[in-house]
């Protein structure tokens, strides 16, 4: 009996250090391919001989939502920016004797993502020192906190903002650094700040929508920037400033959209991400139908189902994504590939290890439909005018994130999901009102604020769910 124990601990072992190599190279996969396509990027889009001017360009910019790095920089220095950020997460990881989890590779993502739109190579810094400096204090082992660190980034905007804006207020001028010494200190402060708030928020504000939100980090850093937002700007009186934009003449030939670029790189990736999945679990896709059918609640599909059917998981997940982007685009309302756009892109497949599947995902957007619809015959009824789609930047983020509310679909079937989905259409672009614009997680915010009006409605009314992940079994 003993050696049967001691032989499956063994097992559980091997296979946990060989999930930890697959995700450690899958995540340096992405990495790589944003390096590659870097330059292939700069020549196409015409950006080539400017592509690290652009690339510093970004990197000295306050970068509130929403910030296009397309239009601040450009297709290939926006690259560069993910590549960087990527790399250098994966070397953090490499350097602390991190074993990636499905959680840290939810945190890659949500690092690369933003990486388009609001994070970059300077401001993810003083976030990721605070966490650090946050274990020293605590003597806790960085490299299992390191996904709270890649989380924390998400307050990177305020960064931004301290050093190159907030302390000079309307002497602000793009492209020009005027940095001042209190600039730096409030930006080294809130970072060691963000390092010792987030993971205190974060048990708490995760019991309050019972996992229903996978986004869960963004319920903790959205009530932490409404707070610092408020004080900034509200408490002082002082007059929050806008996103940042410019006239970038090459973004605006190219009709403000790099959709066939995005398009190509993003379905090679996918399609890489299933041949993968499919050569390491034995030339097979066997598991998968099981992995399909979970529900999504407090979900690790790396433990469950193994690493290579979360690659396959993600690949065509994100597939069905990109399908979905290209087909509400043909609505003449709205915006093409932007940098949020591909952004989002990445942040829809975060939770693609750990919850999220085609299956139950399909009823959030269901939802946002659902509304729009219902929001076009009201408009046609009293004669007003519509003026958002699908399309719109805001119900492209939102819906992004609102595929995190998957586990309501999941547990309770499609009717609720769809639900979810409404509601959390109906709040989207109203929530960044609440910080300012200065959480690049906005979307898990609104999310988890969906979940705390469900939850108790859900509960109140004794709805009871009608899956299990134990079915499955």
């Amino acid at each position: 009996m003993d050696i049967a124990i001691d032989t499956a601990l063994i097992d559980k072992e091997k296979k946990e250090k060989w999930n930890s190599r697959l995700l450690t190279l899958y995540m340096l996969f992405w990495s790589v391919a944003f390096l590659i396509a870097t330059p292939i990027a700069g020549v196409m889009s015409g950006e080539m001989g400017w592509i690290f001017h652009n690339f510093y360009l970004i990197l000295i910019s306050p970068s509130k939502l929403v910030t296009d790095y397309f239009n601040i920089g450009g297709l290939g220095s926006t690259l560069l920016n993910a590549a960087l950020c990527g790399l250098a997460c994966n070397l953090v990881m490499v350097v602390s004797h991190t074993k990636p989890t499905a959680t840290t590779l939810a945190g890659y993502f949500l690092i690369t993502a933003h990486c388009f739109y609001g994070l970059n190579f300077l401001n993810m810094w003083p976030p990721f020192c605070g966490v650090y400096v946050y274990c020293k204090v605590r003597k806790l082992k960085f490299s299992e906190n390191v996904h709270i660190a890649m989380f924390a980034t998400a307050l990177a905007p305020f960064i931004s903002d301290f050093l190159f804006r907030y302390t000079i207020g309307d002497d602000f001028v793009f492209g020009e650094v005027q940095i001042t010494v209190l600039g730096v200190i409030l930006a080294l402060l809130f970072g060691l700040a963000t390092g010792f708030i987030v993971p205190a928020l974060l048990p708490g504000t995760t019991k309050m929508h019972r996992a229903f939100n996978l986004y869960k980090a963004g319920l903790a850093i959205g009530i932490l920037g409404i707070f610092v937002y408020a004080f900034m700007y509200k408490t002082l009186g002082i007059e929050a400033p806008d996103a940042l934009s410019r006239d970038n003449p090459i973004y605006l030939k190219n009709g403000s959209s790099y959709g066939d670029f995005m398009t190509v790189f993003f379905a090679i990736v996918f399609i890489l991400s299933i041949v993968i999945g499919f050569l390491l679990n034995g030339f097979t896709f066997r598991g998968y139908e099981k992995l399909w059918k979970s529900t999504g609640h407090n979900a690790d599909f790396v433990k469950s189902f193994g690493t290579p059917l979360c690659f396959v998981n993600i690949g065509i997940y994100g597939i069905c994504i990109l399908l979905y982007l290209n087909f509400i685009f043909i609505s003449p309302i709205g915006v093409g590939y932007t940098g949020p756009t591909a952004g989002v892109t990445i942040a829809a497949i975060t939770f693609a290890a750990s919850g999220q599947t085609p299956r139950n995902v399909w009823p959030i957007v269901f939802g946002y439909s659902i509304l729009n619809a219902m929001t076009y015959s009201i408009c046609a009824f009293a004669g007003l005018t519509m003026g958002w789609s699908l399309a719109s930047q805001g119900y492209i983020n939102g819906l992004a994130f609102a595929t995190g509310l998957c586990p309501f679909a999941g547990k309770y079937g499609w009717r609720v999901g769809t639900i979810a989905g409404i509601v959390n259409a109906i709040i989207c672009t109203s929530t960044s009102a609440l910080h300012g614009g200065f959480v690049l997680y906005n979307g898990g915010l609104t999310a988890g604020l969906t979940a705390l009006i469900l939850i108790p409605i859900l509960d109140f009314y004794e709805i009871k769910e009608k899956f299990t992940d134990e079915e499955i079994e």
